[in-house]
């Protein structure tokens, strides 16, 4: 009896692993497990408009693989190209699309009914706005609003059922997580790179008033602006803006606005078309050894307010030059660009306790908060 069921037992052993080679050799895909973070919600934007996020959580990390395909593949029929004209251009769509003089970038369908997400500066100035959906359908865009200063840019098209990418969350990216780059760079074509998170919130670059950067060295080239920067389970966690270059190509050294930004700069687009930030008429600066020394301050902490507005909020509230702001609704101001995001995120119109240091003594202010005016035109 026992040697009849070790037989069956070696026989059914032997099957099995017979099945198993020939899956592993002719259709390893069926043992590949579905990626992580398929969770999503949806998140309200605007005007009964939400996009799908995924739910924030550790799990939503993918896995280094030996394979990012499936991860393009979620993300590439969301990516379009975004062509730009001036009014002096007349003539057939080919001619459109071909004249030297308009611009090219790249642009993320944010929701299925047709919200799309690129930068600023590949839409700045121009009359006329196209989008090609790597389906090869070309369609005249409408610019929803525009955020100079998160370089940010909502356009609309009329067309519905549009693939739209899941956002993930840039909050869960760690240094060394493998990303992909997606768009159109030289017009070639849609085209996918592959690099690592090289950091994570780099500011003060001089590139947008606003700033906080995932960096990365997947190659972004001319073109791939407004493009998608996608995780490995390929949710997108930000949109491509700028490259440092010497020579116009990359370097290694890409820089793309993370989704916490984004989301929030479109939901404000889409509701009213321009984005309402908190304003205090301050310039700051950051505290060096050589100012602590002149201000004798004990130590190196907080933002120096060089100049105030007398007028602004700030200067209604009391706030002099050379006081040192240390915090704002008690959260610490460590440097002048997290200084400018924290005001920034102020509701115009409520009460900010902002404590400064002014000769050695603590004094606190309580200043109502005005609405940011809007930048300059640089056309």
């Amino acid at each position: 009896m026992l040697r009849r069921l070790w037989l069956v037992f070696a026989q059914a052993t032997t099957v099995g692993l017979a099945i198993l080679f020939i899956v592993v050799t002719l259709r390893p895909e069926w043992l590949r497990t579905a990626p992580p973070g398929v969770a999503t919600v949806a998140t309200p934007v605007a005007n009964n408009v939400s996009i799908q996020q995924v739910v924030p959580t550790d799990s939503t990390r993918g896995a280094a693989l030996t394979s990012y395909s499936d991860a393009a593949r979620r993300a590439m029929p969301a990516v379009v190209s975004v062509y730009t004209a001036r009014e002096r251009q007349r003539g057939r769509r080919t001619d459109f699309f071909s004249e030297p003089i308009g611009s090219l970038g790249s642009g993320v369908v944010a929701t299925s009914d047709g919200y799309i997400l690129t930068n600023n500066h590949v839409i700045e100035g121009s009359d006329q706005i196209a989008v090609q959906l790597p389906d090869g359908r070309e369609l005249d865009a409408k610019l929803v609003g525009a955020d100079p200063e998160s370089d940010l840019a909502v356009l609309k098209v009329a067309v519905g059922d549009l693939p739209a990418v899941t956002f993930g969350r840039a909050e869960n990216l760690r240094v060394g997580d493998v990303v992909l780059a997606i768009g159109n760079p030289f017009n070639v074509g849609q085209t996918v790179t592959m690099g690592i998170v090289s950091a994570l919130g780099r500011n003060e670059l001089g590139i947008n008033r606003y700033e906080n950067f995932i960096q990365t060295d997947a190659a972004i080239n001319q073109g791939n602006s407004g493009g998608a920067l996608v995780d490995a389970s390929g949710y997108v966690v930000g949109i491509n803006s700028a490259i440092f270059s010497r020579t116009g190509g990359s370097v290694g050294i890409g820089f793309a606005i993370p989704t916490s930004i984004v989301t929030v700069v479109m939901d404000q687009l889409i509701k009213s078309g321009k984005v309402t930030r908190g304003y205090f008429g301050i310039e700051p600066v950051d505290i060096t050894p050589d100012l602590a020394e002149t201000l004798k301050l004990p130590e190196s902490k907080g933002v120096v307010v060089r100049t105030v507005e007398r007028s602004a909020p700030a200067g209604k509230a009391g706030m002099e030059p050379f006081d040192v702001m240390v915090s704002i609704n008690d959260q610490a101001v460590a440097t002048t660009a997290g200084m400018l995001s924290q005001i920034a995120q102020l509701p115009p119109g409520s009460h900010a306790r902002v404590k400064v240091l002014r000769k050695g003594r603590e004094t606190d202010l309580d200043v109502t908060v005005g609405e940011r005016p809007p930048p300059r035109d640089r056309r």
